[in-house]
C-alpha cells in the first residue's frame, strides 16, 4: 500500500480534529504543514489555531500564505477564513474589505461562502442591514417561490426603507 499523499494526511488529520487533543492536533497539523508546500502548510496551521480558538495566531498565517500564493481553492478559504478571524478579533472593518474585495475579483459564481460572512462581518462592523441585505440577496438564488420577494426586501434593507414589512 502506498503512503498518501499529502492532501489526503491533511484530510485525515481534519478527520481526527474531534478525536485528537488540542495539542495533539496542532502538533499533527505543525508536522504535515513542514511537508507540504509553504503556502499550503501555512494555511493548514492557521486553519488549526481557527478551529481551536486562536484567531489571533491564526490571522498572521493566514496573511503570510496568502501573500505567498495559494491555489484557487484554498486561496478562497483563507480569505473566507481570515476575515472570520479578523471580525473574531474586533477587527471587521478589515474583515469587509477583505471580503468585499474578494467578490470583485471572483470570476465563478461560488460566492455565497463569500457573501454569508461579508454579512457576519458587515454586521459586526454596525451595518446589520446591510449584512442582512447581503445573506439575503446570497440565499434568494436558491428558494423555489420567494426569490423575488427576499430579492425585493434586500433591496429596501439596502435603501434603508422600512415599509412596515421588515
Amino acid at each position: 500500500m502506498q503512503p498518501a499523499t499529502w492532501e489526503e494526511r491533511i484530510a485525515a488529520a481534519w478527520e481526527e480534529f474531534d478525536r485528537l487533543s488540542p495539542e495533539e492536533f496542532l502538533a499533527r497539523m505543525a508536522d504535515l504543514a513542514e511537508e507540504g508546500p509553504e503556502a499550503d502548510g501555512l494555511y493548514e496551521r492557521a486553519s488549526a489555531l481557527d478551529a481551536l480558538g486562536d484567531e489571533l495566531s491564526a490571522v498572521g498565517l493566514y496573511q503570510r500564505a496568502l501573500a505567498l500564493g495559494l491555489g484557487p481553492e484554498r486561496r478562497r478559504q483563507a480569505v473566507i477564513q481570515l476575515a472570520s478571524s479578523l471580525r473574531s478579533v474586533g477587527r471587521a472593518g478589515e474583515a469587509v474589505e477583505l471580503l468585499e474585495a474578494e467578490l470583485r475579483r471572483a470570476e465563478d459564481q461560488l460566492t455565497d461562502e463569500v457573501r454569508a460572512f461579508l454579512g457576519l462581518a458587515l454586521s459586526s462592523a454596525g451595518r446589520p442591514r446591510e449584512g442582512l441585505a447581503v445573506v439575503l440577496e446570497a440565499l434568494a438564488p436558491h428558494l423555489g417561490r420567494y426569490t423575488r420577494s427576499l430579492t425585493a426586501y434586500a433591496a429596501e434593507l439596502r435603501e434603508g426603507a422600512v415599509g412596515g414589512r421588515l
